[in-house]
């Protein structure tokens, strides 16, 4: 099935599903480091994973936001997802 003829609502969950993803793949590495383990052979190797599932997710919700006939409030959820998404990833871009 083409990503353009998916539910909304379904591209959305999949977009934060993405999304979360990519976020503890990013809080793995800073973890690491702030617990001083020795263990730090697959860093950025988690770190660009997480990179890319966020930059996925953030991708899906701006698809959402284009299309012309959706609601509301997919719309705002869209809007939202796309900021959390957007800072998470200048934070952890520059981190």
């Amino acid at each position: 099935m083409n990503w353009k003829e998916m539910n909304v609502d379904s591209l959305l969950q999949k977009s934060f599903l993405f999304g979360l993803a990519g976020i503890v793949c990013c809080m793995i590495p800073l973890v690491v480091i702030a617990m001083q383990w020795n263990v730090i052979a697959y860093n950025n190797l988690f770190t660009g994973l997480g990179l890319a599932l966020q930059l996925f997710g953030l991708s899906l919700s701006v698809l959402v936001l284009r299309r012309r006939n959706i609601g509301e409030i997919q719309k705002e959820k869209a809007k939202k997802m796309v900021l959390v998404l957007a800072v998470a990833l200048l934070f952890f871009i520059l981190v």
